[in-house]
C-alpha cells in the first residue's frame, strides 16, 4: 500500500489544466502516489494518454451506482428517487467522497485540476506525530456565510448529530485537502446508520451539501479527536477575473514556506501563459526558501 494518493474529478474543459497538475504530481510526489482522474464517460479519451503505473483514469459510471444516469444540462437522475435531480457538483462532491474511500493510501490528497503542486510532497506532510492534520479554520463560519452555516447543518443531519449551535463555526473549505481513507469509509458507514439509506444517496439527496465541512465535522464531532489544523497547503486565488502577467507574478509572489500547491481558480479564465509565469515564479521562490 502506498502512502499517498492524488483525487482529482476534470472533464475535458479542463484537460490543459489537468496535464499540468499531473506533472506536477508525478515531479513532486513519491513514485508509488498514484494519481486517480474520475472524468465523464465521453471524456475518456482526452485523459487516456496520462493513464499508466501512476495515472488511474476513472470514467463516473465506474465511480456512481448504476441507478443513477446523466441528464442533460450537468443533471443526474437517482432511478430510484427520480426527483428532485441532482446537480453536478454535487455528484462530483459524492465521487471524491467514494473513490477516497476506495484508494489504498494512508492519505488521499483531493485537488481540483486548477491546482498544481510546487514542493515535494509526503503523507509525512500531513500529520503531527503520527497523527494526520484537518484543514481547520478555527470559528471562520459567521452569521453572514449562510451556505457555509446550511452546510453544517445538512452534515449534522447525514451524520445523526444535534443541530448546529449559534456561529461561529469552524470552515474546513478549501481548493487542496487531505483526507484519511479509514475514516473516509467510517464517515460512509456512519451516514448509512444515521439515515437507513446508501451514504451516496442520502448524501446525493440533498441540494446542498459540502463534502469538505462533512468530513470536518465527523472528525471533530463525531469522532472527536480534534486533530491539529493545517492550512497552509496551497497559495490560493478564487478571484473570477483573468489575471495578466502582472497580477499573476504579484500572487505568485505570496507564496507561504509552508504552500505545497498553488491554485489560480480555474473561473478565472486566466490566460495560459500568465498561468505559466505565476508558476515559473513559484519555482523560482521555492528555490530561493530552500537555498536560504
Amino acid at each position: 500500500m502506498s502512502t499517498l494518493a492524488v483525487i482529482t474529478p476534470s472533464y475535458a474543459p479542463d484537460a490543459g489544466l489537468f496535464a499540468e497538475l499531473h506533472r506536477s504530481v508525478l515531479e513532486f510526489t513519491p513514485d508509488d502516489t498514484v494519481h486517480h482522474v474520475i472524468v465523464p464517460r465521453a471524456d475518456r479519451a482526452a485523459f487516456a494518454a496520462y493513464e499508466g503505473p501512476r495515472c488511474r483514469v476513472l470514467t463516473e459510471p465506474e465511480v456512481v451506482p448504476r441507478h443513477y444516469v446523466r441528464l442533460p444540462r450537468g443533471l443526474w437522475g437517482n432511478l430510484r428517487r427520480p426527483w428532485p435531480p441532482v446537480r453536478g457538483w454535487v455528484i462530483q462532491q459524492a465521487i471524491k467522497i467514494a473513490v477516497a474511500g476506495s484508494v489504498e493510501a494512508d492519505v488521499v490528497l483531493i485537488a481540483d485540476s486548477d491546482i498544481v503542486l510546487v514542493r515535494p510532497t509526503t503523507a509525512a506532510r500531513f500529520t503531527t506525530d503520527g497523527e494526520l492534520r484537518l484543514h481547520r479554520v478555527n470559528d471562520g463560519v459567521h452569521a453572514a456565510m449562510p451556505r457555509h452555516l446550511r452546510w453544517h447543518q445538512v452534515a449534522r443531519e447525514l451524520l445523526g448529530l444535534p443541530l448546529a449551535p449559534e456561529p461561529p463555526l469552524h470552515d474546513y473549505v478549501t481548493s487542496l485537502n487531505f483526507w484519511d481513507p479509514v475514516i473516509v469509509r467510517a464517515m460512509q458507514q456512519r451516514i448509512t446508520q444515521s439515515t437507513g439509506r446508501p451514504w451516496f444517496d442520502a448524501f446525493t439527496a440533498r441540494l446542498h451539501v459540502s463534502e469538505f465541512i462533512l468530513y470536518g465535522v465527523f472528525v471533530d464531532e463525531v469522532l472527536a479527536t480534534h486533530p491539529p489544523s493545517d492550512t497552509t497547503i496551497c497559495h490560493n486565488s478564487w478571484d473570477d477575473v483573468p489575471m495578466d502577467r502582472e497580477t499573476a507574478l504579484a500572487f505568485a509572489d505570496g507564496l507561504g514556506p509552508e504552500a505545497i500547491g498553488m491554485m489560480i481558480s480555474a473561473k478565472s479564465k486566466t490566460p495560459p501563459d500568465a498561468r505559466q509565469a505565476a508558476l515559473e515564479r513559484c519555482s523560482e521562490i521555492v528555490q530561493r526558501q530552500e537555498a536560504g
